[in-house]
């Protein structure tokens, strides 16, 4: 795969205008998928990863999420008995400093759609808490915002992942399986994310299943590069813990100069 066009490489003025500018509002990006179960989580805590290692003090805010299952020592089927995987690795990749209800103030026990989960529960997703949490990391530089499932599911009654993208207004970075099908799904999610008006700051694939002899794990990034007039910033090798790779060789993203201010907060019904 080709490198992606060169990353912006910000002066000390422009580092201290994001610093200067995260006193007031962390800057963010918006991580969606092609699909459910295409590694968002991973590839979230990768990039929270690496912009700690920077020095960006870095949160992560998954809005809402379903799917729970009961800790080894639970006793009853309660909420207080049950933890979620994603919770669990976002706190671990940003240092544990914000409590799971600030991560995720929604979460749900069935692991379907989240407005599935919840009637399932008696309850009802709340689009303007979904908003609103993301307000609460006061202090991170970077706040990185995981939706939950791909694009287009399901997040409350009405809205999908994509109606809260277009609500927060960040840079998008895309997450995608690597191997054979990919071109066709991904350049749809960056047709939808064009078609809302909101930028793409790339595209990152990995490799969910071993590439075996599927030869288009070689040629996928090109492609989608090509076509899709987007950086492809490189693959998440399978197996790998926290390692994005440009040609068979580790890179670090210089991602605080992808990251945008959030829109500020209108009324929501």
């Amino acid at each position: 795969m080709e490198t992606p066009p060169e990353q912006f490489q910000p002066n000390e003025t422009t580092k201290s205008e994001i610093r200067n500018s995260a006193l007031v509002s962390p800057r963010g990006l918006f991580i969606t998928g092609t699909d459910t179960g295409v590694g968002k989580t991973h590839v979230t805590c990768l990039i929270a990863r690496q912009l700690i290692a920077a020095g960006v003090e870095t949160a992560a805010y998954k809005p809402v999420c379903s799917g729970g299952v009961k800790k080894h020592d639970a006793t009853a089927p309660g909420m207080n008995d049950v933890e979620w995987d994603d919770i669990i690795r976002l706190s671990a990749a940003t240092g544990g400093k914000w409590s799971d209800e600030t991560i995720c103030p929604q979460r749900f026990l069935a692991p379907l759609a989240p407005p599935i989960a919840a009637k399932m529960e008696g309850r009802i997703v709340d689009f303007s808490l979904l908003v609103n949490g993301s307000r609460q990391f006061r202090g991170a530089d970077v706040l990185l915002v995981e939706g939950a499932g791909g694009w287009l599911s399901p997040l409350t009654n009405s809205a999908t992942v994509a109606d809260l993208a277009l609500e927060l207004k960040l840079p998008i970075v895309i997450v995608a399986r690597a191997g054979l099908g990919t071109i066709n799904h991904t350049l749809l999610t960056i047709e939808s994310v064009r078609a809302r008006g909101l930028p793409i700051a790339g595209v990152v694939l990995n490799e969910v299943v071993p590439p075996g002899e599927d030869i288009s794990f070689h040629t996928n990034g090109d492609e989608i590069q090509a076509r899709g007039g987007v950086p492809v910033f490189g693959i998440v090798p399978h197996g790998a813990k926290f390692d994005l790779h440009q040609g068979g060789q580790s890179v670090t993203i210089y991602w605080q100069s992808l990251a945008g201010p959030m829109a500020e907060i209108k009324s929501l019904i």
